[in-house]
């Protein structure tokens, strides 16, 4: 598993890990039952300390991405996680400070919705047929 991974920037590894297995998820590189790397592999092969890898396990399964199993480790969850409908308060906030900061960095409402669609096309993969 292949992992881009700042060491400069300010958002924490842990962090980035989750993030990059999440979007791995998104785009079909990681298939719903896939096994992940154990953490200490996981940390060996990025060179990270084990417990920033078992942080960031710990984070997907509480957000429903993987499961942990003593035997089997850490498997993608089934897709989808969880009903819209459950979730749209959260994805509401999210979205709603990221068009904030995007309209105070200058960007215009067609360039947002541009730069959005394009991110939502790399992820619409068949997951749910």
């Amino acid at each position: 598993m292949i992992l881009n991974l700042d060491f400069n920037s300010d958002v924490p590894i842990y962090t980035q890990i989750k993030e990059q297995i999440i979007k791995s998820i998104a785009r079909g590189d990681l298939k719903i039952n896939e096994s992940l790397p154990s953490v200490r592999i996981m940390a060996e092969e990025i060179g990270v300390n084990l417990h920033t890898v078992n942080k960031s396990y710990n984070l997907l399964k509480d957000e429903g991405y993987i499961n942990i199993d003593r035997r089997k480790g850490a498997i993608v969850n089934t897709l989808p996680l969880a009903k819209k409908e459950d979730n749209m308060e959260k994805i509401k906030s999210m979205l709603e400070l990221l068009t904030a900061q995007s309209y105070l960095l200058g960007m215009t409402r067609e360039e947002f919705l541009n730069c959005s669609n394009e991110f939502f096309d790399g992820y619409e993969v068949k997951h749910y047929e």
